[in-house]
């Protein structure tokens, strides 16, 4: 499982160095075969271990496509996915394209949420965080929950 934040920043060709303890992780659980695509709702990306994926990505692709909005987000969230697998540095490649959806430029931050990563750029994670502390409010399905 995957938990907390680093600052990380991509080199000129767009590569990411995964972080040694979550590299281990990856490479344990997945072989460091992962998936990157566009989170389906939040400005950055999503970095799935193999495994998870497909999980995730079979149940996404079940839902009916009589729905305009499931169709896009299956456009936003398979269309958009990338298979890759990390080099023998602990990095991975992140398309321009995605990069591009985001604003990834230099300054990144990733961000585990067990069983994927964010990928943030840096200012849209620090808009992220100002805008989490304005709110306050919990969710409903949330405040059974005991912290």
């Amino acid at each position: 499982m995957f938990s907390g934040r680093t600052a990380l920043t991509l080199d000129a060709k767009g590569r990411l160095a995964v972080p040694t303890r979550q590299r281990e992780k990856l490479n344990a659980s997945c072989g460091g075969r992962v998936v990157l695509t566009q989170h389906p709702w939040d400005a950055c990306l999503a970095l799935y271990p193999e495994p998870q994926w497909e999980d995730i990505a079979h149940k996404v692709a079940e839902l009916s496509d009589a729905d305009v909005a499931v169709r896009h987000l299956k456009r936003r969230f398979l269309g958009q996915a990338v298979e890759l697998e990390l080099d023998g540095s602990g990095r991975i490649l992140v398309p321009g394209e995605l990069r591009e959806l985001v604003g990834l430029d230099r300054k990144a931050m990733l961000v585990g949420i067990l069983h994927r990563f964010e990928i943030w750029a840096e200012d849209a994670w620090a808009a992220e965080q100002a805008s989490l502390a304005d709110t306050g409010e919990m969710p409903e399905s949330v405040k059974s929950l005991a912290f």
